[in-house]
């Protein structure tokens, strides 16, 4: 059992999933939040502040999709999705509004259990306002690893966790290619088990947030079939 009580907020609509996850998840130590629709995820949101959501997709009211989408216009707590087994639209549909890993049902416990404490193990911490943050600067990007936070030509940029995280790797080795295993140990964890198109679709993400103008070269090239590079040479603009 963790020693943590890491809060999470369960979003589910099947009454089966809802008593097994809540019992399984208490087992575990992490304090659990239910709520039964999209609409009143994003009330519990707001009253609870979680460290975790975990969502599932198929909600009445107001869909996962939309939920995960209005949470992530307020807030990077990371966001766990399920999905049906061959749902894969709408995974990547998840994927592209912000959720930060996926699960199909139905799942394992302990598999389930693993992904929620990688994606809280990777969580940033608040700033202590008395410690200077560390900071990366790579031409006119200016990213803050305490405060969690991109500039743009001074500029706040809003990123996901996992967004925050590949760019931070990207910027640490510009100009030198990232192999794709290496994206995924390093941000997902050597022990992720989940498909390689997460990793797709968060860069694509990411291109869209901050990319180049004019000649239609992105900073964030691909190098087929070994992984991606940030170019320093390509200059980066703020994405309307």
């Amino acid at each position: 059992m963790t020693e943590s009580s890491d809060v999470v907020l369960l979003v589910e609509d099947e009454e089966a999933y809802i008593e097994a996850l809540t019992l399984g998840l208490k087992r575990e130590g992490f304090v659990v939040h239910v709520a039964r629709n999209g609409a009143e995820a994003l009330e519990r949101f707001d009253t609870t502040r979680p460290d975790l959501v975990l969502l599932d997709l198929m909600l009445p009211y107001v869909s996962g999709i939309d939920v995960c989408r209005q949470i992530r216009m307020r807030s990077t707590v990371p966001i766990i999705m399920v999905t049906a087994k061959d749902a894969e639209i709408d995974t990547v549909v998840g994927l592209e509004v912000g959720a930060d890993d996926y699960v199909t049902k139905p799942y394992r416990m302990r598999e389930l259990v693993a992904r929620m404490r990688a994606v809280l193990r990777r969580a940033p911490r608040a700033p202590d306002p008395d410690v200077p943050g560390e900071v990366l600067e790579v031409g006119t990007v200016r990213l803050d690893r305490q405060r969690h936070e991109v500039r743009l030509e001074g500029q706040e940029i809003k990123l996901t966790l996992k967004e925050f995280e590949l760019l931070e790797l990207l910027l640490a080795n510009a100009d030198r290619v990232v192999s794709r295993d290496t994206l995924i140990d390093r941000v997902w964890g050597s022990d992720y088990v989940g498909d390689t198109k997460t990793l797709d679709v968060h860069v694509r993400r990411l291109r869209a947030k901050v990319d180049s103008d004019g000649a239609g070269q992105s900073v964030i090239t691909t190098i087929r079939g070994v992984g991606y590079r940030y170019e320093t040479s390509h200059r980066p603009v703020l994405t309307p």
